[in-house]
């Protein structure tokens, strides 16, 4: 398996774990059960995850009103977007 497709699974993986972080967060949230940290959550996006947080943010409606998810996610995405097409770029492979 070659190092792209590891790095593509990777991606996958990890915005699914996002995703489901942010549903559980929800669902908990309305229970009124423990909750899952948000620093949990900025570490899954900062892994590149941010993709799956910001999805969950919009499709469970949950901290989208925080600033710091409302903006921070999204910068943070628009960062390893950036980051990803530069190390492509450099190694002169293609994007995907």
């Amino acid at each position: 398996m070659s190092t792209k497709a590891i790095l593509l699974i990777y991606l996958l993986v990890i915005n699914i774990i996002g995703l489901a972080a942010m549903a559980i967060d929800k669902i908990r949230a309305m229970d009124r059960r423990f909750r899952v940290p948000e620093a949990v959550l900025f570490i899954i996006a900062l892994m590149g995850g941010s993709l799956g947080i910001l999805i969950g943010m919009h499709l469970f409606r949950h901290k989208r009103r925080k600033p710091l998810f409302r903006y921070g996610i999204p910068l943070l995405l628009v960062i390893q977007i950036a980051a990803w097409l530069a190390l492509c770029t450099t190694l002169h492979v293609q994007f995907l």
